[in-house]
């Protein structure tokens, strides 16, 4: 007993990783896998089933005015505000294959309180909201997206 405590402290662990790694090997090849029988193919398996029913345009304005002014001072400490909108327009709906999140892309034009005129992106997107529930939205002001988020020019938040 004292010898095979002896030569166990003398075994390195590099040797011993490998010993392990084998034994996993051969364990790993004594069974091979199998395909998921009927009952665990969807069992507790809840996803999203999405209907694309999307607000119009228009029911998105009031987020982006509230996100814009809270962006605007609390990290840019700007006192820009969006006043008015104009032209809001659908510009696509699900322009992707019929598995993807939809969403509605909408484009216009903003007026801020400081006279400026800037064309708006956003899009509104199913269970897009705060930890997938309720309709999110993305959205661009041409001009004012300082962080690049969506450059150039606001491109990449358009379809």
């Amino acid at each position: 007993m004292r010898d095979l405590a002896t030569s166990l402290k003398r075994l390195s662990l590099k040797h011993l990783g490998l010993g392990l790694g084998a034994l996993l090997a051969l364990i790993s090849l004594d069974h091979p896998a199998l395909a998921a029988n009927p009952a665990e193919l969807n069992f507790g398996l809840f996803g999203p089933s999405y209907d694309g029913r999307l607000k119009e345009c228009e029911a998105a304005l009031g987020t982006i005015t509230s996100q814009f002014q809270e962006k605007e001072s609390t990290f840019w400490n700007s006192p820009l505000q969006i006043v008015a909108y104009g032209n809001i327009h659908e510009t696509a709906f699900r322009p992707w294959q019929s598995d993807n999140i939809p969403r509605r892309y909408c484009s216009g034009s903003v007026q801020l309180n400081d006279g400026q005129i800037h064309s708006i992106h956003y899009s509104i997107i199913e269970d897009g909201g705060f930890s997938s529930f309720g309709q999110g939205v993305e959205w661009c002001v041409v001009g004012l997206d300082r962080n690049w988020a969506y450059n150039p020019a606001c491109k990449a938040a358009g379809p």
